[in-house]
C-alpha cells in the first residue's frame, strides 16, 4: 500500500501517524540483565535482522512521514551494520536518532564515526542503574559498571558528552543512589539523566532479587529533594524523574495513549502500536516480509479498538472512581498495566505512588 494511503487509513481510524519508531535490530546482547523486558542476552535465539530488511523498514518509515528512529535490541552494537543503519536514517531524511546502548562495546573508532555522522538530533541513551559498581553490577553483571563508564568517557573524549542521556531504572536496591548518580553525571559532562520505574515483566517477573521501590523510598527521595539545594539544582539541570515531576511541577491533564505514534518493531518482525504496550493480540506479525506501510494499514483497525479501551480506563477502573486526581493521570499507562499484571483494564502499577505524591503535594500547598 502507498505510504499516503496508509497515513490516511491511520487518521480515519482516529490514530496519530507514526512519529518515532523504536526498531530492535538484534535480539542479541553482551549482557543478560535481571530486569530485561525482552529477555535478550548472549544466548538469545533471535538472530541479527538482515540489513536489507532493516534498510527497507527505515526507508518506508521515512516515506510515512516519520521523524525519529530509536535503535535498540538486545544491544544494537551487537549488529555488525548498526553504524550503516544510522547513516541510512540520516540519508532518508529522519530528523532525530536515538541509540539505546549499554556503551560497553563502543570503540574509539565508533565514537569518531558517530561524531562524523553529524545527525541533526542525536541522543545516545546509556543504561546506568547505579552510582556505584555493586549497585549497577547487581543487575547487569560483574564489570558492567566499569564498562559503562569507559564507554561514556570515550564519548566525552570524542566530543559527544552532551549527546548522552543516562537512563536509570528505579529499583528497590538503587533508588537511594539517584542524587549521587546526578553528581556523577554532572562530573562526566553528560547531557541529561532520565529514569523510569521497574516494570515486573520479562526477566523481572521471574524469581530474582530485583523489585520496584517502595513508596517510603520515594518519600525519602522527596525529603532529600526539598531539603538539599544541591540535589534540586542538579535535578533541574539534568534530571527527569516522574515522581519528582509529579511533585515539583504544575500538574497537567494527561492525554490518552496515541497508538501508532510511537510504535515498536521487534527483531522478530512483530509491530506493536506503542513502545510500552506489548500485547500480542494487538500486534502485527511478519513485518519484514509484508512491509512497514502494509503492516500499519493492517494494524489500524486493531489499534483503533485498543485506543477505545484506553479511553474507557479512567471511567472503569475502580481505583480511578474514588481518586480525586483521576483526570490528571487519565488512568495512567495502559502498557505498564499490561506489563505488570497482563490486564488492560488494571490500574497503572504506579497508581498508589502517584496518589501518595499528590496527597503530599496538596498538603504542602494548603500549609
Amino acid at each position: 500500500m502507498p505510504a499516503s494511503e496508509t497515513v490516511k487509513a491511520l487518521r480515519q481510524s482516529g490514530l496519530t501517524p507514526p512519529q518515532t519508531l523504536t526498531l530492535a535490530i538484534t535480539g542479541a546482547c553482551n549482557l543478560e540483565c535481571l530486569h530485561c523486558w525482552v529477555d535478550a542476552g548472549p544466548s538469545s535465539s533471535e538472530a541479527q535482522v538482515p540489513v536489507a530488511a532493516l534498510r527497507r523498514v527505515i526507508e518506508e518509515f521515512a516515506a510515512l512521514g516519520g521523524e525519529g528512529i530509536r535503535f535498540t535490541g538486545g544491544e544494537p552494537l551487537c549488529h555488525p551494520d548498526w553504524l550503516e543503519l544510522m547513516q541510512l536514517a540520516k540519508t532518508a531524511g529522519l530528523r532525530s536518532a536515538f541509540l539505546q546502548t549499554n556503551a560497553m562495546l563502543l570503540t574509539d573508532e565508533d565514537v569518531t564515526a558517530l561524531r562524523r555522522l553529524d545527525f541533526p538530533e542525536l541522543t545516545i541513551q546509556i543504561s546506568l542503574d547505579g552510582a556505584t559498581a555493586p549497585t549497577h553490577d547487581r543487575v547487569r553483571g560483574e564489570g558492567a559498571y566499569q564498562g559503562v563508564l569507559d564507554g561514556i568517557r570515550r564519548l566525552a573524549n570524542g566530543g559527544l558528552a552532551k549527546n548522552i542521556s543516562i537512563f536509570f531504572t528505579e529499583m528497590r536496591h538503587n533508588l537511594q543512589e539517584l542524587p549521587t548518580l546526578l553528581e556523577l553525571a554532572n562530573r562526566l559532562g553528560v547531557g541529561s539523566v532520565t529514569s523510569g520505574s521497574l516494570v515486573l515483566c520479562g526477566r523481572a517477573a521471574e524469581d530474582n532479587p530485583v523489585a520496584p521501590p517502595e513508596i517510603d523510598q520515594y518519600m525519602q527521595l522527596l525529603n532529600r529533594f526539598e531539603a538539599d539545594p544541591r540535589f534540586r539544582a542538579l535535578y533541574e539541570k539534568l534530571g527527569t524523574v516522574a515522581p519528582l515531576e509529579w511533585f515539583a511541577k504544575e500538574a497537567q491533564r494527561s492525554k490518552c495513549c496515541s497508538f501508532a505514534e510511537n510504535p515498536y518493531l521487534t527483531s522478530t518482525g512483530k509491530l506493536y502500536p506503542c513502545v510500552l504496550c506489548h500485547v500480542d493480540d494487538f500486534a502485527v506479525a511478519g513485518v519484514f516480509e509484508k512491509g512497514l506501510a502494509d503492516a500499519f494499514a493492517e494494524g489500524a483497525s486493531l489499534w483503533s479498538s485498543l485506543l477505545q479501551t484506553s479511553r474507557q480506563r479512567a471511567e472503569t477502573i475502580p481505583q480511578c472512581q474514588e481518586c480525586p486526581e483521576a483526570q490528571t493521570c487519565n488512568a495512567g499507562c495502559m502498557g505498564r498495566a499490561w506489563g505488570s499484571c497482563g490486564d488492560l483494564m488494571a490500574a497503572d502499577d504506579r497508581c498508589d505512588l502517584r496518589r501518595s505524591i499528590y496527597q503530599r503535594k496538596n498538603l504542602r500547598s494548603v500549609a
